[in-house]
């Protein structure tokens, strides 16, 4: 076969990708060019001290923020499209923030099933086996009567994770979601994500939980004042840091 010409394997194109992504909040630079890829399945931790423009970015891949410029994809969807269909970006992402938004009067299975029905028009039937499976995936089963009043902080949390994956997106995004938990209740929040991780859904966390993004993530991304200042696997990132400005950090927070 001396004739034939070796093909090198194709690279699956990137779900997540952004291109110097810019934003700027008036005269205010907040992103200064960011440049990353996400492989489907990938787990990708974004850290960085208060200011640096994580929550910005996150909120900028679900076009919650517009930005600047630059060039965001998720999947098949250009997200700066000005003729961008949000409601098919919602169905690929699932955002879940540090405040749960829960609706009050609505129990925790009415909570979950509310989008897929009144956004989607899907079948309740359908839609309610669907969302008593997430609450019981969530370690959630037996509260789906239960109003969000009544559960507490991480409960809560779990609630809305369970509502964003019923969605069914393809990726996940966290914005620290554990932020305003407290200490007890963070872990149980935690354990559903790497759960998650660990099934392949592909996640993007913004987090200030170090051990965590230690043990669950693939790449982790370094942010100061809007730039990517370092980046690696985390066995690599925390032990060898090369960047004195991640070296500072990390000497605090760790």
């Amino acid at each position: 076969m001396s004739g034939d010409s070796v093909v090198a394997p194709k690279l699956a194109a990137p779900i997540v990708q952004l291109i110097d992504v810019r934003k700027t909040f008036g005269a205010v630079p907040v992103l200064n060019g960011i440049s990353f890829d996400v492989a489907k399945g990938e787990v990708v931790c974004i850290i960085g001290p208060s200011g640096s423009g994580k929550s910005t970015l996150i909120r900028c891949i679900n076009a919650l923020l517009p930005v600047t410029s630059g060039t965001i994809r998720v999947a098949d969807i250009e997200v700066g499209d000005p003729r961008l269909d949000k409601l098919a970006l919602r169905r690929k992402v699932g955002m879940v923030f540090q405040q749960y938004n829960l609706f009050p009067h609505r129990t925790a299975l009415q909570n979950v099933m509310m989008a897929p029905l009144h956004v989607l028009k899907q079948d309740r039937i359908e839609v309610e086996a669907r969302a008593r499976a997430l609450l019981a995936k969530v370690q959630l089963a037996g509260k789906e009567d239960t109003y969000p009043g009544e559960l507490s902080g991480g409960q809560q949390q779990r609630v809305a994770i369970a509502r964003s994956l019923a969605m069914r997106p393809e990726v996940m995004l966290f914005d620290e979601v554990t932020a305003a938990l407290d200490p007890e209740t963070v872990k149980e929040v935690l354990v559903t994500i790497h759960e998650l991780a660990d099934e392949g859904m592909t996640c993007l966390l913004v987090t200030h939980e170090m051990g965590f993004a230690r043990e669950v993530a693939d790449h982790i991304y370094f942010t100061d004042k809007g730039v990517i200042v370092e980046h690696g696997p985390p066995q690599e990132f925390f032990t060898a840091a090369r960047d004195e400005r991640t070296r500072r950090f990390l000497s605090q927070v760790l």
